[in-house]
């Protein structure tokens, strides 16, 4: 497996600096005012996008055009068109299953953080280095990862904001109320992206990784990538989300008549 001497991360926030801080190797972290020059190099070594999703458009238009075939992406959210806007769909990806509370905080491992793309072996060896389970998966397999993932995010975060609690009460509390929520949002998933997933099996891995990082506390974040877009996407679909859209309305991010 290809083994790196240096890693790039863009952003240093919760994720980019838990990520350069338990890094066995040397890290060039950027941030908005500091460390562009780690990207005037060759082309060839991975970069880590690590900046939140309403700061991808301002990171991308810094990052060289011999660069961005190296762009790591680990966010979360349905990245796909606006990675095929910028002609960054063959791009490597990440779904990372750790939590990390606020900033400055260690990383709390989860489940089995899920990549795929040119630098995914390379990224892989590198996580692993950290003792962060990782599993390296074709185009195909990861759409079905990135749905799952991006279920968890809406469902957990959504539920948590809702009743001011973190993941770990989620699953004491309102279980019944996470499996008819699972079940809305995997049908539009289903319906948007063409993938199918198991709903049993799906949830006994959600409420799985939940329980791992039970004192993680969740909240309804990048709208139009996430709960924004499965509002968007039942609509256009037709396709009824009731306890979605009842929850979004008690949480305070959808008005009443909405």
């Amino acid at each position: 497996m290809p083994v790196l001497s240096r890693v790039t991360i863009l952003g240093a926030g919760r994720v980019g600096g838990a990520l350069a801080a338990r890094s066995p190797i040397p890290v060039a972290l950027v941030t908005r005012e500091a460390g562009w020059e780690a990207l005037d190099g060759p082309p060839g070594e991975p970069v880590v996008v690590a900046v939140d999703n309403a700061g991808l458009d301002a990171a991308l238009a810094r990052v060289p055009a011999a660069r961005r075939p190296d762009l790591v992406f680990v966010q979360n959210g349905v990245l796909e068109p606006w990675l095929f806007e910028h002609g960054l769909q063959d791009s490597t990806r990440a779904l990372l299953y750790f939590a990390v509370p606020r900033r400055g905080a260690p990383i709390e491992p989860g489940g089995t953080s899920v990549l795929t793309g040119p630098h995914a072996e390379a990224l892989a060896t590198w996580l692993r280095a950290m003792d962060l389970p990782v599993e390296v998966v074709a185009r195909e397999a990861f759409a079905a990862a990135m749905l799952e993932k991006l279920i968890w995010n809406c469902a957990f975060g959504l539920l948590c904001q809702r009743f001011g609690c973190t993941v770990g009460e989620v699953l004491e509390r309102h279980d019944e109320l996470l499996g008819a929520l699972v079940h809305e949002l995997l049908a539009v998933g289903r319906a948007a992206l063409g993938v199918d997933v198991a709903a049993a099996p799906l949830l006994q891995r959600l409420r799985a990784y939940s329980r791992a990082i039970a004192s993680y506390r969740g909240a309804v974040k990048d709208w139009p990538w996430r709960n924004g877009w499965f509002v968007a996407a039942a609509a256009e679909r037709r396709i009824a989300t009731p306890t979605h859209i009842e929850l979004l309305r008690e949480a305070g991010v959808l008005p009443t008549s909405t």
